[in-house]
């Protein structure tokens, strides 16, 4: 399967740069760019891609309001129905780029549905196995950094009321096991290891978490956790 790309970031070398080392790559297609936020939500809508590279910084719209318009899908009337139920079938992954100095902008992201976030300036090859991480859907990216980011979040907010704690009684005792693991930043095969389950049981109990929480990925699921005070910075 070839994952198709698009590169939303006001600055034309760092599209240009991205662009080609991605389709330099077989099973990446890059098909198309744009140099702020209202034009990258325009072309996603339009060309359908499965990962967009979204900057966090650009002129008209930020990434953070980009995200959540590719993310949510707005509400249709009338003629428009069909074209918004045609948006929303194949709704893409957002991988955010970033740097340290704008974290409160990346943890809002991820609230908003963002798979995760790379640092503008790291390898290339963590670009690439970035972009094949978030397509995959089956982990979030660096999750210890993300954790460690979420929880720097947590610590200046009271632990969770109401919803997002009423929420997670929806789960039984090893699927909320599983999620505490998932937003402590472990893999599924070192949950496997710690609750002593196959790593298959494992990706079940987490697809239906992800499932009964009405989440999009393990990202949300490690903001739920530490917004409904499941798991608490530091331990």
């Amino acid at each position: 399967m070839t994952t198709r790309v698009i590169i939303v970031d006001d600055q034309a070398m760092v599209r240009a740069g991205f662009a080609a080392l991605l389709a330099a790559q077989s099973d990446i297609d890059v098909v198309g760019e744009a140099p702020d936020g209202v034009q990258g939500v325009e072309l996603s809508r339009r060309v359908h891609p499965d990962v967009v590279l979204m900057d966090v910084r650009m002129p008209e719209m930020d990434g953070l309001e980009a995200a959540r318009r590719i993310l949510t899908p707005p509400a249709g009337d009338g003629g428009t129905a069909h074209a918004v139920q045609a948006v929303g079938e194949h709704r893409p992954r957002v991988l955010m780029l970033t740097t340290f100095d704008v974290d409160d902008y990346v943890y809002e992201a991820l609230r908003a549905g963002a798979s995760g976030f790379l640092l503008k300036d790291a390898p290339p090859a963590d670009l690439i196995a970035a972009v094949r991480v978030v397509a995959s859907g089956d982990a979030l990216l660096a999750p210890s950094v993300t954790r460690r980011l979420i929880a720097d979040f947590a610590r200046q907010r009271p632990a969770g009321r109401g919803k997002p704690a009423l929420r997670l009684k929806a789960l039984t005792e090893r699927e909320t096991e599983v999620l505490t693991l998932v937003a402590r930043g472990r893999s599924n095969a070192e949950i496997a290891e710690t609750l002593v389950l196959a790593e298959q049981t494992v990706k079940t109990h987490v697809s239906r978490v992800l499932t009964k929480l009405d989440l999009r990925d393990r990202a949300q699921a490690v903001v739920i956790a530490y917004e409904s005070g499941l798991v608490a910075p530091g331990e």
